[in-house]
């Protein structure tokens, strides 16, 4: 039995023992079914409510009276009645002209209503803070027709405005799961777009260096064309063979240096390395690593992430092809000649 159908039925007016009775002849099924079989039954619980007060009053105020006739002979007239403890009615009612009458309702000393059982007292004890209750001779009259009809749309008036808190409740309960649901688009949003940003700049800045790379290989062909196109114009002058291989020679040593040392600046240019590694079942894994990061914490990261099993391996390169030796796995990147970018290749290993 829910206990906010109870409660909602009670504050209508309701006793609690009619709402429960109403709630399990409904079977359960909410306040408003409960409420309609209340309406339709009011006059035959309020018949039952008043033949169980009645029943229980005669009860209580029953007492165990013996009466005594005149003996044969005796004039009728001189009837006493007797009571248990020893003294005439006529005694008693000259004795005590104002005993009260059998009390048929409890009323509130503080706003005068009428109540016929203690649930009622202490519900309305409860609701309007009342303290100050006594038993009563006066009946509880029932609710003429108007004032059933009055109760009855008091009661269709608290339901509406109780459907409209449910239906306000839900519409901002819903208005605020909405707002949570854009909120966190945006946010998913936001954090989308910084990771898109941030794989462009990615790719930008190898894009960059490749042809940061590919200018540098441009300008070393360039050069050696150079070379040889002045070995040759010596040559067609009359020079000697030997001075020609010279000056076809000689170049090379001056153009060697600014290349080499544009290399070394450009690797100690580079804070990251990019590197493509080949896995033995044809799949392949990318990833950065710190130009200073050692060759074993490439070949950690292969074992970590791996698809093609869990067999020892060595990592090696095409080009040029090299296997890398285990005193090699302690050196970092650049000086192993994997900056800016490389591809290595997962070796299962050699059995000796």
């Amino acid at each position: 039995m829910s206990a906010a159908d109870v409660q909602i039925l009670m504050d209508m007016g309701f006793s609690k023992d009619h709402v429960e009775r109403a709630l399990n002849a409904t079977g359960h099924k909410g306040v408003e079914p409960a409420m309609d079989w209340l309406l339709s039954h009011g006059p035959e619980i309020e018949e039952e409510s008043r033949s169980a007060a009645a029943a229980a009053t005669a009860t209580a105020t029953s007492e165990p009276r013996l009466d005594l006739t005149a003996a044969a002979g005796t004039p009728a007239a001189t009837t006493t009645t007797v009571t248990d403890n020893g003294g005439s009615s006529e005694e008693q009612q000259a004795g005590k002209p104002g005993e009260e009458q059998t009390a048929k309702s409890i009323k509130c000393d503080v706003c005068g209503k009428l109540f016929q059982s203690n649930l009622e007292v202490e519900f309305h004890a409860t609701k309007s803070g009342h303290d100050q209750f006594s038993e009563s001779s006066e009946e509880k009259k029932p609710l003429t027709e108007e004032q059933k009809r009055q109760q009855l749309q008091l009661i269709e008036d608290k339901l509406k405005q109780k459907r409209a808190e449910r239906e306000e409740k839900e519409k901002q309960e819903a208005l605020e799961r909405e707002r949570d649901r854009i909120r966190s688009g945006k946010e998913m949003a936001e954090a989308r777009k910084k990771l898109e940003e941030l794989e462009m700049k990615k790719i930008l800045e190898q894009r960059r260096r490749e042809k940061e790379e590919d200018r540098m290989a441009r300008q070393r062909i360039r050069e050696q064309i150079e070379a040889d196109r002045a070995a040759r114009r010596l040559k067609a002058q009359g020079g000697s063979e030997a001075a020609a291989a010279q000056a076809a020679v000689a170049p090379a040593p001056v153009a060697k240096p600014p290349v080499a040392q544009n290399t070394n600046n450009s690797s100690q240019n580079y804070t990251e390395t990019r590197l493509q590694i080949r896995l033995t079942d044809g799949k392949s894994l990318t990833q950065s690593f710190g130009c200073k990061e050692q060759l074993a914490a490439v070949r950690l990261y292969v074992e970590m992430h791996r698809t093609d099993g869990a067999e020892p391996f060595d990592l090696m390169t095409t080009f040029p092809r090299k296997v890398f030796a285990e005193n090699e796995y302690d050196m970092p990147l650049d000086l192993l000649g994997l900056v800016p970018s490389a591809v290595v290749i997962v070796k299962k290993k050699s059995v000796v």
